[in-house]
């Protein structure tokens, strides 16, 4: 029998609904949901264990997958079946994630794990955009200690209107691809990707999407009343103990007050601070040490987290002793490396990134292979964050969820500006050598700077910085800080990275920890970043204003030549043997696409040396050559042969033909070496095609002067009914070979 089933439906306001369901799917989850737009449906469950892990964190993951039978597809590779997680589910899972983590209380522990997954595919739903909103719902019908709903929504600006959840043709179309996460008093988080609009644009798409996000939260808490809101499961909490906190502060504030405000490096600031720490410690007899060490700790940082965020509400000042809207000195370098197709160092006080650029051919864009999503990227940069970056010795397990969601930020900054016609595959990487403070925004600068180095033909340069904002929410002050450092990341109400042109925001992400933040504030917070990234941009453009005119001498030239469908091959010849022999002898590489247009065949050419790529045309010019009729060119005798020679038109090598002994010379030619010899060049005429023999026939007798005195001769007679020399073998076909036998 199938159990009850509980339903909300959530109007679009277009004809679309998203419709959110339980009771049916996976009841022993502690909570679970499906959630459903036209055939996209995702199923996804939320799990917490009841008892507490030993750590001083919450232990949650946020997992979203999406199962290519959703799509009716087979998994690639030789496994088939789905394996590790790709870039984008990685990047939905961060999107959840920051929106959920911050409503969980501090001191809950337990591990905690929220599972999505795409079971039906519809190619006019993007189910990113429905994650957030499934792992809320989840939420909301568990007995976890959560502070409310929330949910995201896409945002997307489409001929001037704003559409909440666009297909991926309307995205296609959008100035604007937003995803917004919010309960529904406040925005949480935004993440996007913009065609250079204002601040004011950009607050506004906000607020347009904040809106129907506040209609999703009320459908689940709508949906958790009819299927029976479980009561808050009790847990054990962290261990407090006022009397040691109030010691703790006593002990520990004025001192790092008077550190912070002496505005000194990151490493003789830790330092400082490390060792009041260990004073305050000293503090206690060893048998409280021993008993409240954790908390100690625990009150120092708290202490450490108030005094500084006095310190710059309060004087205005910084833990390295800047003004609220100082940017940290920049040093910039181009073409550092000198192999590299393209190369930048780009610096801001303690953070550095350096970028390298390659340049490649269409066989080397990025492939997505998602049951959401197939394509190619013929731009995309890698963004790498060792270790040694930031001072430390820690596993090195691959890329990290944290080095692809910035990697992408910095992708999504830069790609609006490299040209459409660009005829390469432009790879960024950017290695970050120094951290404090935002290397995304870093590598966003030295990537611009890279690409521009090499060659490519950038539109506008782009820069990025982060900010961060201190606010007091009973006084209400608050102060916006551009160019955060690592530190003011932890303790501030919100960080936000915004990259853009001279001209217009071109991507953004923020987290915002305080409730109820005001757009004023946001609006303000918007324009001082943009006032740091004009100064930022600045300073890049110092070093190097526009793109280099060409690639560097040791780059690969790209040369793109169309041909029609008929001769690519003649090209590839059978079994790839000419164009793999062309690419050896040129030292080039050639990758021929169709277009899915015109079918044309797209053919492109990348080499270091430019006679190679030079042959290689000259053999394209050649397979496509089609001599004209009566029109002269010139031929070289390239085999000798009884009944005439084989030559090859000097215009087009490759290209052969055979001159007959009779197209020779207007007198009668018993030896074709009587007239012409090998490596011979004359001209000859092109005169169409044999009706008889349907081969192309040419004549170099045609461009002589007729001799004088000279008789045409009369046509040949083909009747095989009349005798004569012509007609033997007619006549003896016509008498019977065999007597007949009556």
């Amino acid at each position: 029998m199938i159990p009850k089933v509980f339903r909300e439906v959530i109007d679009l306001g277009d004809g679309r609904e998203i419709s959110i369901e339980t009771g049916k799917l996976a009841k022993q989850a502690h909570g679970s949901v499906v959630v459903q737009s036209g055939k996209c449906m995702l199923l996804c469950t939320v799990v917490s264990n009841y008892k507490q892990s030993d750590v001083d964190f919450l232990p949650l993951t946020v997992d979203y997958r999406e199962k290519f039978a959703a799509a009716g597809r087979y998994p690639g590779g030789f496994f088939k079946r789905e394996a590790r997680p790709s870039d984008g589910e990685v990047l939905t899972m961060r999107l959840v994630d920051r929106v959920l983590r911050p409503l969980f209380p501090k001191d809950y522990h337990s591990e905690t794990q929220v599972m999505i997954q795409l079971m039906s595919h519809d190619e006019d739903v993007m189910p990113d955009a429905m994650a957030g909103l499934a792992a809320s719902a989840a939420i909301q019908l568990s007995d976890f200690p959560f502070e409310c709903a929330i949910s995201e929504a896409r945002v997307a600006r489409v001929n001037g209107e704003f559409v909440i959840n666009p297909t991926r043709a309307q995205l296609a179309e959008s100035d604007i691809d937003m995803m917004i996460g919010a309960s529904a008093d406040s925005v949480m988080m935004v993440e996007g990707e913009m065609d250079e609009i204002s601040e004011e644009e950009m607050t506004e798409a906000i607020k347009f999407a904040h809106e129907a996000i506040k209609i999703q939260c009320a459908a689940q808490v709508k949906l958790a009343e009819a299927f029976g809101k479980k009561e808050v499961r009790e847990y054990e909490g962290e261990r407090e103990d006022e009397a040691l906190e109030k010691k703790v502060y006593e002990l520990t504030y004025d001192k790092v007050y008077a550190i912070a405000k002496a505005g000194s490096a990151k490493h003789e600031r830790s330092a400082a601070f490390g060792e009041i720490k260990e004073d305050v410690k000293a503090s206690f007899s060893d048998e409280e040490q021993e008993e409240f060490g954790g908390l100690i700790s625990k009150y120092f940082y708290k202490a450490e987290k108030a005094a500084v965020r006095d310190l710059t509400l309060n004087e205005g000042l910084r833990l390295d002793g800047r003004k609220t809207d100082e940017i940290r000195p920049i040093w910039c370098e181009i073409d550092y490396l000198p192999s590299t197709h393209g190369s930048a160092i780009f610096t801001r006080g303690e953070t550095q990134a350096l970028a390298t650029v390659t340049l490649g051919t269409s066989r080397d864009a990025n492939k997505i292979d998602m049951p959401s999503h197939e394509g190619e990227e013929n731009f995309y940069l890698h963004y790498n964050f060792p270790p040694f970056s930031t001072g430390e010795a820690r596993p090195i397990r691959g890329t990290s969820r944290r080095e692809v969601g910035h990697g992408n930020l910095a992708q999504r900054a830069l790609k609006g500006m490299v040209p459409d016609d660009c005829p390469y595959t432009v790879r960024v990487v950017s290695e970050v050598l120094e951290s404090n403070g935002s290397s995304s925004m870093a590598t966003v600068c030295s990537g611009t700077m890279a690409m521009m180095d090499a060659g490519v033909q950038l539109k506008k340069p782009v820069s990025g910085i982060a900010m961060g904002l201190i606010s007091d929410g009973d006084s209400g002050k608050y102060a916006v800080l551009s160019d955060i450092l690592g530190d003011e990341d932890h303790l501030g109400d919100m960080d936000f990275k915004v990259t853009g042109t001279a001209d217009g925001i071109t991507a953004c992400q923020m987290d915002i920890k305080v409730k109820g933040l005001s757009y004023e504030i946001l609006v303000n917070a918007l324009q001082q970043a943009r006032a740091g990234r004009l100064h930022i941009l600045e300073k890049l453009t110092d070093t190097i204003a526009t793109p280099a005119a060409d690639v560097k001498p040791h780059s690969p030239k790209m040369v793109t030549r169309t041909i029609p469908n008929e001769f690519i091959g003649a090209l590839i010849g059978p079994g790839g043997k000419v164009i793999q022999e062309l690419q050896k002898e040129t030292g080039t590489t050639i990758v021929i696409n169709e277009d899915p247009v015109t079918e044309e065949g797209i053919v492109e050419i990348l080499g270091t040396d430019q006679d190679g790529i030079d042959a290689v045309l000259s053999k394209i010019d050649s397979l496509m050559f089609k001599p004209q009729m009566n029109e002269s060119y010139k031929v070289k005798v390239i085999k000798m042969l009884d009944f005439g020679a084989v030559v090859e038109y000097l215009d087009a090598p490759g290209n052969e033909t055979l001159l007959h002994v009779s197209e020779l010379a207007w007198e009668r030619t018993e030896n074709v070496s009587d007239v012409v010899n090998m490596g011979d060049e004359f001209e000859v005429k092109y005169l169409g095609t044999d009706p008889r023999t349907r081969k192309e026939k040419v004549s170099r007798k045609a461009l002589l002067p007729k001799p004088e005195g000279y008789v045409e001769r009369p046509p040949r007679n083909n009747d095989r009914n009349r005798g004569g020399r012509d007609d033997r073998r007619g006549g003896r076909d016509n008498r019977d070979r065999k007597p007949r036998r009556d």
